[in-house]
């Protein structure tokens, strides 16, 4: 049976994530697969030391498949891989010494290994991805539109969307709804689709090194259903442990 564990929002914190592996080797049953759903690195030189780790999994360990993120794709827009966007969200959100902190953070190699990255990952019945099915730069949370949620899920064809974007760890179910379209295409031939949802879930799978001393992360089996939100506090005051 496979057992997953899905993380996101390493950013650069090598300690947090040592936790992490540390706890994904305690769960029974045995996890399967390691999915990180982006922003793995931040604008620091830790960032480096965490790509390398990721990359470099140790003798037993999972080899973990990793998606872009926001921060990936910052990097990307600043190396010009990705169409820039006005204003520059990373100019806007944290101003040009960190765009300046970014570029300096991140090698050639490792832009080259992110260039790479895919922007989602389709399992059994499954999306996983940073943002949304629509960007990386997109945040679902429980305060979104039941109407985006659903148009979000739609555009996947899943029926569970993990994202990691907010950094929360949620739940939210669609029990019944549908979402109608009319195009209009330039020959003036009007095409109408009309898509039902049921049993349809979003979840936010967590944010593992944005907090200090505090980890989430998400355990999901897709033999069961069953989603398991982890918390762990670690630190050398602390120890590690699940809260």
């Amino acid at each position: 049976m496979s057992h997953w564990a899905i993380l996101s929002g390493i950013e650069a914190n090598l300690t947090a994530y040592e936790a992490v592996l540390e706890d994904i080797k305690r769960q029974v049953p045995k996890v399967t697969e390691l999915y990180i759903l982006g922003d793995a690195i931040n604008a620091s030189p830790a960032s480096e030391k965490i790509v390398q780790r990721i990359r470099n999994p140790r003798i037993g360990e999972l080899v973990p498949q990793v998606c872009k993120g926001w921060w990936e794709e910052q990097v990307l827009m600043l190396h010009g891989f990705v169409p820039d966007v006005e204003p520059n969200p990373l100019v806007e959100k944290y101003g040009v010494a960190v765009a300046k902190s970014l570029w300096d953070s991140i090698s050639k190699e490792t832009v080259s290994w992110i260039s790479n990255l895919h922007f989602a990952f389709m399992e059994f019945d499954c999306l996983l991805l940073h943002g949304s099915s629509l960007s990386v730069l997109e945040s679902l949370t429980p305060e979104s539109s039941p109407l985006l949620l659903l148009d979000r899920i739609a555009r996947s064809n899943a029926n569970r969307l993990f994202c990691g974007r907010s950094g929360q760890t949620f739940l939210y179910q669609i029990k019944d709804g549908s979402l109608s379209s009319n195009v209009l295409t330039l020959d003036g031939e009007e095409v109408s689709q009309t898509f039902n949802a049921s049993d349809r879930c979003v979840i936010g799978v967590g944010n593992v090194g944005g907090t200090p001393n505090k980890a989430t992360y998400t355990i999901y089996s897709p033999n069961t259903d069953i989603v398991k939100f982890q918390t762990l506090r670690y630190g050398k005051s602390k120890g590690f442990g699940k809260s």
